[in-house]
């Protein structure tokens, strides 16, 4: 009898934007593109996969916009933090009516709605079946969620981060605008840093560099590509070392 095929990941970090939970109708919150991140989501838990995600909050307020409109920037960040917790509680909702038992945690207090972020009780609830979502970035202003992303990674011992966005993968130029882009299947760190590829911004890409995280860049939209990509296959880009 065949063998099952295993998961070649045991534990992933997913980044979503928050422009990804807003849909292809760019709502603030579209609760169809949320469900279907949830069940992607409950697929690879399916597999035993240990999965914890860090969602941005662009889709509801962005601080670096909001400084250019005249906010405070470290003000304007704070508020993108809480707009994150809100993404956060959309998921978790989400994912608790399809039975995935879920925890929140936020890098700022607000024990109403989320755990406090301490990595041991984030490990713990990883092993116990449970996903965990990180909301509130890293706390801190003038840090992305894609920093979050990154500092997460390796503070929970995550086996790569999985970058979710609307484009198949890495290109050398935007394939919206250039037809002949080509895609990267696999690209080391220090060719995306010379070729200013825009996979993350500069601070999370560095300390997945200095930290050896693999990060894999991939289209969400598509069905089931949660799972192939989990599963090893050759799914959008993969950056190393």
């Amino acid at each position: 009898m065949k063998e099952a095929k295993r998961p070649k990941y045991s534990r992933i970090l997913l980044k979503l934007s928050g422009e990804a939970l807003g849909g292809q109708a760019r709502l603030n919150i579209c609760p169809q593109a949320v469900r279907d991140m949830a069940q992607q989501i409950r697929e690879v838990r399916d597999l035993g996969v240990q999965v914890v995600v860090v969602v941005g909050g662009g889709n509801i307020f962005r601080g670096l916009s909001g400084s250019e409109r005249g906010i405070e920037r470290a003000t304007g960040d704070y508020m993108g933090m809480l707009a994150t917790v809100i993404n956060a509680l959309a998921l978790q909702d989400a994912l608790e009516k399809i039975g995935v038992a879920t925890r929140v945690q936020s890098a700022i207090s607000m024990a109403q709605v989320a755990e406090g972020f301490i990595r041991r009780r984030a490990v713990r609830h990883l092993e116990k079946g449970r996903v965990v979502i990180f909301g509130g970035g890293t706390g801190n202003p003038y840090f992305s969620t894609d920093t979050a992303a990154a500092l997460r990674a390796n503070e929970i011992g995550a086996d790569v981060v999985l970058k979710a966005t609307k484009v198949d993968g890495i290109y050398d130029s935007d394939p919206k605008k250039n037809p002949k882009a080509k895609r990267y299947a696999r690209i080391r760190y220090v060719e995306a840093l010379q070729k200013q590829l825009k996979v993350m911004d500069s601070t999370a890409f560095s300390l997945c560099m200095d930290n050896k995280m693999p990060i894999i860049v991939f289209d969400l939209f598509r069905p089931h590509n949660l799972k192939r990509v989990v599963m090893g296959e050759p799914v959008g880009t993969l950056v190393t070392p």
